[in-house]
């Protein structure tokens, strides 16, 4: 009886032993809405004429290469403190074109890390598009393509809003999908608006469900700007997304941004109110912390003290590049969102 007591605490103190000692290959994955990310050039296809030289907001290149340097000072930092690395790839939001984001990576606080990007020229009337940002050294692209959103009738007062990025990818041996959004904003009322993000949000969900169909328990990613909240029926309803892990099942979406909110914690303000419009959605496979593959462990909102303004009527909101049509020297009016994902290292 003695020596079958030893036997298993043994056995109690090894596998304690050897839970401490498991090791975990970290993964971070971003969002960032880059406010209004405009080159000095006319573009006479989009309504760029704000954003030039002799416009409304004194556009030059001082003023660009400054905003340059302040996304380039933010997204450096993003995620470092669990990869030396930063983030393995991040969506971008409000980018003019592929030659903003070509000096973003250049600049010299990121060259180094060698960044790749995907990008589609979409229809929207200001020409701001998204893209994705990745790491070659643990994201490799497969394939892409750019996802169009059919406004219905008077829900905006523009015809075309931003597509939507899709990404097939591999994560570090995970084949993994990636959809980059921007939904159409509330500009004109919420209520008023609230189609055009039904429908931003139904291009999301039937494609979602056309992978799930193909490939049962996909590791999908739904992240963006989707000026909503957590709680708003664009995500709740047709999206589908969740609050609550134990609410998820196979082919369904898990938001962990709900709590946050609930909290009032945001990453945008308005009128001393918090919203949480940057939001990283998972699909049901990342949530099994017992699988070879990665797993969601945590989400995070990237507002470092340096982001946020200290003076002024903006007070601890954003540290915003503009203020009307004067330039503020900040970095952009939303803050950050990133998740880290676990794998169980061999």
């Amino acid at each position: 009886m003695k020596t079958v007591l030893l036997l298993l605490i043994a056995i109690l103190v090894f596998k304690i032993i050897d839970a401490q000692s498991q090791h975990y290959k970290p993964a971070v994955i971003a969002f960032y809405n880059l406010e209004n990310f405009f080159d000095t050039i006319n573009n006479p296809n989009i309504n760029d004429e704000d954003f030039l030289p002799g416009g409304i907001k004194n556009y030059n290149s001082k003023v660009y290469q400054a905003k340059v340097l302040r996304l380039a000072t933010v997204v450096s930092q993003i995620g470092t403190d669990i990869n030396p690395d930063g983030f393995a790839f991040i969506g971008v939001a409000e980018i003019e074109n592929d030659t903003v984001l070509n000096d973003l990576i250049h600049h010299p606080l990121l060259k180094d890390r060698n960044y790749s990007m995907v990008h589609y020229d979409s229809r929207d009337i200001r020409g701001v598009d998204v893209a994705l940002i990745y790491n070659p050294k643990y994201f490799t692209v497969l394939n892409s393509r750019k996802l169009f959103v059919p406004l219905p009738e008077g829900a905006k007062t523009s015809a075309y809003t931003r597509d939507i990025l899709w990404v097939k990818g591999v994560l570090n041996g995970d084949t993994i999908y990636v959809f980059v959004n921007h939904w159409p904003s509330r500009v004109g009322g919420e209520q008023r608006s609230a189609p055009g993000r039904f429908a931003a949000a139904r291009v999301d969900r039937n494609f979602i469900d056309s992978i799930e169909k193909y490939k049962p328990g996909a590791k999908i990613i739904v992240m963006g700007d989707l000026n909503d909240d957590p709680i708003n029926e664009s995500i709740t309803k047709i999206l589908g997304a969740k609050g609550k892990i134990t609410d998820v099942k196979p082919g369904g979406l898990y938001n962990p941004w709900v709590d946050l909110y609930k909290k009032g914690i945001g990453t945008l303000a308005y009128q001393d109110a918090w919203g949480l419009f940057d939001q990283i959605i998972i699909s049901y496979a990342w949530l099994d912390k017992n699988q070879q593959g990665y797993f969601f462990f945590q989400p995070h909102i990237f507002n470092k003290e340096f982001m946020v303004e200290n003076t002024g009527k903006y007070k601890g909101y954003p540290m915003r590049t503009w203020d009307g049509n004067v330039f503020r020297g900040g970095y952009s009016d939303h803050f950050p969102t990133y998740i880290v994902l676990l794998k169980k290292a061999q």
